[in-house]
Formats: structure tokens, C-alpha cells, sequence
């Protein structure tokens, strides 16, 4: 995605939703909403398509979690990046399988914050530290309590790109692993995304966990 990137931003303390927004105006991105409610963001988000979205778990009318699904089950869907005080490690599974992209803290700084919105924006998964290792940990319990269906066809590129995104690799690690451009590593992983109709690189590890490709 490009730099200048089309943000929503979702939480009910309205001081908090003001901060967040002027930091990403800041940095050059377009807010095109703050709201505070969940049944306002989804019916926002559906009319507005914001890139990326700004959520808290916490609402008023809606869960976060409730959210999430909803967006990512939307026409077009955006990118979540959940933004929490909760670093509670229920919370975390619920939003990532929810749908959310990844999952900060709001005791991050300002400059972990935008990295984990551009990381989010190009469909990386974002995570405080920590609550990494706790998201794969529950895929691959969740990968030994069902058989993986075959899938689409990949091409051996592609698959070797999927292996490396298994083991936690970032685009730009795998890049120099396999002596690709970055823009490259990108382009195999949406195709990827396509073909086994995907959405975010989330759901692109679990699929890759399932078969055991993290361990190959």
C-alpha cells in the first residue's frame, strides 16, 4: 500500500480517539472518520472503506471482537488493528480470530504504534511483544485438533514464501532469504491470499500451521 493510507479510527473515550487521530494525520495518513460506537463504525466503515481500522474491544454498544467479524466478513474489508488496554491473553485469541490484522497495547509508544499501522497496512500481523508467540501457540494447538483439507494449487515459490511466513519471518527477512526485492516477497504472499481466498496474512499463517509447514 502507499504511504498516505485512508484510516478509521474506533473508541469510545473521545480524548483518546482525538490523540490517535491527530498522530496518523500526523504522519501524513487520512483520517476519514472517528467514531464511538460499533454499529456506527461498521455501517461507516461499509459506506466510507477505509484502508485500515483503528479499534478498540471496549465499546459501548457493540464488542470489539463483534466488530471485527463484522468488518472482516464485509464487502470490502479493511485491515483491523485492534488498539487495547487489555493485554489479556483471551482477548488477544478472540480478536485475532475475530479477524483483526494485530493486536497492540495502549501503553505502546507513539512510534510502535505507526510502524504497527504500516506493518498492518501491508497485511502483516502486529502484535505487542509477547502476545506473538501466544497467537501461533494457539493455531498450532487448534492445527492438531483437525485434519488440513488440500488446498488450492501453489507454485514452489510460492510455497517457499508460505514456509517462511509460518516460521514468523517479516517481508523484509524473507526477502533477503530467498534474495528477493521486498515488493516481490509481497506479491507472492497476495497471490497466496488469492488463491486460497484469504484475507490477511493472519489467516495466511494459520493455513500454513495447519499443514505443518512451519515445521518443515
Amino acid at each position: 500500500m502507499t504511504s498516505a493510507l485512508r484510516m478509521m479510527v474506533v473508541d469510545d473515550h473521545p480524548m483518546w480517539r482525538d490523540a490517535v487521530a491527530r498522530d496518523l494525520g500526523d504522519a501524513g495518513h487520512e483520517v476519514v472518520a472517528t467514531v464511538g460506537e460499533g454499529r456506527q463504525a461498521l455501517r461507516v466503515a461499509a459506506t466510507l472503506r477505509p484502508d485500515v481500522v483503528i479499534l478498540d474491544l471496549h465499546l459501548p454498544d457493540l464488542p470489539g471482537v463483534e466488530v471485527a467479524r463484522g468488518l472482516a466478513a464485509s464487502d470490502h474489508p479493511p485491515r483491523v488493528l485492534v488498539l487495547s488496554a487489555s493485554g489479556e491473553h483471551e482477548d488477544v485469541l478472540e480478536a485475532v480470530k475475530a479477524g483483526a490484522s494485530g493486536y497492540l497495547v495502549k501503553s505502546a509508544s507513539r512510534e510502535e504504534f505507526l510502524d504497527a499501522v504500516r506493518h498492518t497496512a501491508d497485511g502483516e500481523p502486529v502484535f505487542t511483544p509477547g502476545l506473538a508467540g501466544l497467537v501461533l501457540g494457539e493455531y498450532r494447538r487448534l492445527a492438531t485438533q483437525r485434519p488440513a483439507a488440500d488446498g488450492p494449487s501453489l507454485t514452489d515459490r510460492e510455497t517457499e514464501v508460505l514456509r517462511l511466513v509460518a516460521k514468523g519471518l517479516s517481508y523484509k527477512q524473507i526477502a533477503e532469504r530467498l534474495v528477493l526485492s521486498h515488493r516481490t516477497v509481497q506479491n507472492h504472499v497476495q497471490n497466496t491470499l488469492n488463491k486460497l481466498q484469504l484475507h490477511n496474512r493472519v489467516e495466511l499463517v494459520r493455513y500454513a500451521i495447519e499443514r505443518g509447514l512451519d515445521e518443515a
